[in-house]
């Protein structure tokens, strides 16, 4: 699995969930997880999950820090398991990073959701192409533009680009092992 950090920041708004994102964006062909910080705004046309629809939920943020991965030959309860392994990590990560030590002992995660008490700390959603499973995940820089109570990485003192670098190498270090685990059995008798 490849992994990049984009240093521009741009727009999130839900067209970036697609197959070969990465690599038409990046240039980055294959298993992949890229970020960079941004604005979040997704518009309803672009929503994948029914739940959102359903809900006429906003999803926006005045600045988040994004990661778009992408994995092939993988069905979408993978990536479903994915999202789910990397609020885990970023939790994990958080813990590992932060100043406050106290407050991230409070982390807990929701399904694919991060959250400190009752407020929210990241997005996500899993959706399948034809070829991959893409999934975004995404975590609060700041608390302005959100339409629900948030926490982010400001109120835990850690910086987004580095916490995005980090979360992209635990990410990377966890779906190599995964396949390597894949690797080293053999079918039962």
């Amino acid at each position: 699995m490849k992994t990049f950090f984009c240093d521009s920041e741009f727009a999130y708004d839900g067209k970036q969930l697609r197959s070969l994102f990465a690599y038409l964006k990046f240039q980055i062909l294959g298993d992949s997880v890229v970020s960079w910080v941004g604005p979040c705004h997704i518009d309803f046309q672009n929503m994948v999950d029914g739940e959102d629809q359903l809900a006429r939920s906003e999803i926006r943020g005045d600045r988040m820090v994004h990661f778009i991965l992408e994995k092939f030959d993988t069905q979408l309860f993978s990536g479903v398991c994915l999202q789910r392994l990397m609020a885990s990590l970023a939790i994990d990560l958080l813990r590992e990073i932060s100043p406050c030590q106290k407050e991230t002992q409070e982390l807990r995660r929701d399904g694919d959701d991060i959250f400190f008490r009752e407020k929210k700390l990241s997005i996500s959603v899993a959706s399948q192409s034809p070829t991959s499973t893409v999934l975004h995940f995404a975590v609060n820089v700041i608390n302005d533009g959100t339409p629900v109570a948030t926490t982010c990485l400001n109120d835990f003192k850690v910086e987004p680009a580095d916490f995005a670098r980090r979360l992209c190498a635990k990410v990377q270090n966890e779906v190599e092992s995964i396949v390597q685990a894949t690797q080293k059995v053999h079918a039962l008798n």
